[in-house]
């Protein structure tokens, strides 16, 4: 693995600018499901470099260091976690055993950054942000675990480019796994706090949640820190729901481009066509349907392999 890998591709200069680019797309996609026009496409990097210019103010109560590590850190982990996703064929940049156990683990962080960063506020809105961020986490963690649990299980292996070599081989495994797949979705919608599981930064109640006292660059790499958790979320679902691989790295990086795509105008449909859940809403939808369904994936994937065997 070399700084090449790691800082331009598939690192953090390509993460950076296809995250913009989802972000423009997931953006023009709601506004013309709204009847609107939506923004040019040079918008997500022309909204990032106006942040960059504006000035960085910490408040007096807060933690200096804290306040300005936490995206640093944010951004770090999402980074790392894509090297481990196939985006050329069924293997990674950095392929191990067990990679999507560390994935989960480093996406994990994202959301307790966003909770650090509100609690460390001093803010009354983002210290309620920062408490629905992390209630919301233990609902959707969860059920999208489990739901890469099954697939994982049936295709014995824990690392991502095992589970792309296992089904590049058995596609219509695959099959099996849609239950789980649709619950990913769902759970996905949730971890990046999009509508209808939103309330963290609900504008209109708390003004911008855990990240209301958060502006200039830091906020920027915030918002880019999710932008890129998208990227590596779609990576995922595609790679173990999606498994359609090509043998020419350049035609495995289109198919990758296209499953990604697909998949975020599902999730633009599902923020178009729904309102905004209360928090004791999201959590009781997340461990009452979605759970279960993980559950059944499991149990599925547990008999399918059985009978293999």
């Amino acid at each position: 693995m070399s700084a090449l890998h790691i800082l331009v591709f598939p690192g953090l200069l390509f993460l950076a600018l296809y995250a913009l680019a989802l972000q423009f797309v997931d953006r023009k996609v709601y506004a013309r499901l709204q009847n609107r026009k939506g923004p040019p496409w040079f918008q997500p990097a022309a909204d990032f470099v106006k942040l960059l210019g504006k000035e960085t103010i910490v408040p007096n109560e807060a933690n200096h260091f804290v306040f300005t590590a936490l995206p640093v850190f944010a951004l770090a982990a999402v980074t790392t976690a894509f090297l481990y996703v196939p985006i050329w064929g069924t293997s990674s940049a950095l392929p191990f055993p067990g990679d999507v156990v560390v994935m989960m683990y480093l996406l994990a962080i994202i959301p307790l950054t966003f909770f650090l960063a509100g609690w460390n506020s001093s803010s009354m809105y983002a210290a309620i942000g920062s408490q629905r961020v992390l209630t919301q986490l233990f609902a959707y963690e969860v059920p999208l675990f489990m739901a890469i649990l099954g697939p994982a299980l049936l295709a014995d292996t824990w690392s991502l480019s095992g589970i792309a070599a296992f089904y590049a081989q058995h596609p219509p495994m695959a099959l099996l796994n849609l239950p789980g797949f649709g619950v990913a979705l769902l759970a996905t919608q949730g971890k990046l706090e999009r509508v209808p599981f939103d309330t963290p930064e609900a504008e209109t109640e708390i003004v911008a949640g855990a990240f209301t006292e958060y502006g200039g660059r830091l906020y920027a790499i915030f918002r880019l820190a999710v932008d890129m958790e998208t990227v590596v979320l779609l990576g995922i679902m595609s790679v173990v729901f999606v498994p359609l691989f090509a043998g020419n790295p350049f035609l495995g990086f289109l198919i990758f481009l296209v499953k990604t795509l697909v998949m975020l105008f599902v999730l633009s449909v599902i923020k178009a066509v729904t309102a905004r859940l209360r928090i004791e809403q999201m959590v009781r939808f997340c461990w009452m349907v979605l759970v279960p369904l993980s559950l059944g994936q499991l149990l599925i994937d547990l008999v399918a392999k059985g009978l293999m065997e």
